[in-house]
């Protein structure tokens, strides 16, 4: 006979789940998942852990914690989540030693909640890379950009690679590993399993925002009429076909605004809920390296932005 699974172990807790920064989050109706990130404990950055995800129901205000097994991911930084059909996918990022491109999943809608790595794929996986987007596009992920290694051949044979002139190196019997940013745009396609890179023509300028057209493959570049102050760590968030909701992030200056390294989803009526944060900050070394302060110190608010007025049945 076989073995009878045990339901995952739920913990109601009274006290807020731990503050954190750099995590993923997504949005089912009124439950509100959350995991992995950071947190700051007697001045040290520390790793929270991967098998478990925390869960908010906005509804009742309670949040629980779920015990994830199966095929754990390593503690991961910066890494990038997509949810597509009651599962939720993480891809990339960074552990204690090295970047990856790795790629997990784990089904929220079944309530054994057991990890699994995405594995026999077909197609070209992307290079391991940090600090990427995504977002879901007819049962599709997309993702773009990012910053990440490549090796002298894969950077010869790429246009859409700047090379981070200050932080190449040399590891074991790869002769020289590239660092830089991408503009690469791959889509997964989970039914299949497949990786496709499709062919875009585009510029990244500044003071200007460009658009993908994803039927069309193909990009356009429109000048903004007004733009908000230059920014990293922040959320850009779509509320409707036609308007983008920009939240927190650390501006050119150094000034946090708000609060960054935040998650934002979409909610209903065109809420946009963001949870947790840093809010602390002392300076940018340069372009790529940021230097966290030791106090930093991070939130876990739960914040509900309305958008539009609601319905008169809500």
């Amino acid at each position: 006979m076989g073995s009878t699974k045990e339901p995952a172990a739920v913990t109601a807790q009274r006290s807020p789940v731990p503050p954190r920064s750099d995590h993923i989050s997504v949005l089912d109706g009124h439950k509100l998942y959350v995991w992995g990130g950071c947190q700051c404990v007697d001045g040290q950055e520390t790793f929270l852990p991967s098998n478990e995800i925390w869960l908010y129901d906005m509804e009742n205000g309670v949040w629980s914690q779920r015990h994830v097994g199966g095929e754990v991911p390593p503690v991961l930084l910066q890494t990038c989540g997509a949810y597509l059909q009651g599962i939720l996918y993480i891809f990339g990022g960074c552990d204690n030693n090295d970047y990856t491109n790795l790629m997990y999943f784990v089904d929220l809608s079944d309530e054994e909640y057991s990890w699994g790595k995405v594995t026999n794929t077909v197609g070209t996986i992307p290079s391991p890379r940090v600090r990427h987007s995504c977002w879901v596009y007819r049962n599709r992920l997309i993702y773009f950009g990012g910053y990440g290694c490549k090796s002298v051949r894969e950077v010869n044979n790429s246009k859409s690679f700047m090379v981070d002139e200050a932080s190449w190196a040399t590891i074991g019997s790869e002769f020289f590993l590239f660092w830089g940013w991408n503009n690469e745009v791959h889509m997964f396609e989970p039914e299949s399993a497949t990786w496709t890179e499709p062919q875009t023509q585009s510029k990244l300028l500044m003071n200007h925002i460009s658009l993908i057209s994803v039927s069309l493959l193909e990009t356009s570049e429109h000048q903004a009429a007004s733009l908000p102050r230059g920014r990293t760590l922040h959320t850009l968030t779509a509320i409707s076909d036609d308007t983008l909701f920009l939240f927190g992030g650390l501006s050119n200056s150094g000034e946090v605004l708000s609060t960054l390294w935040h998650s934002a989803d979409n909610g209903r009526d065109g809420d946009v809920v963001v949870f947790g944060g840093s809010q602390t900050f002392v300076f940018l070394m340069d372009s790529v390296a940021v230097l966290k302060s030791p106090s930093q110190s991070h939130c876990a608010d739960v914040l509900v932005f309305q958008t539009q007025p609601y319905s008169l049945s809500r």
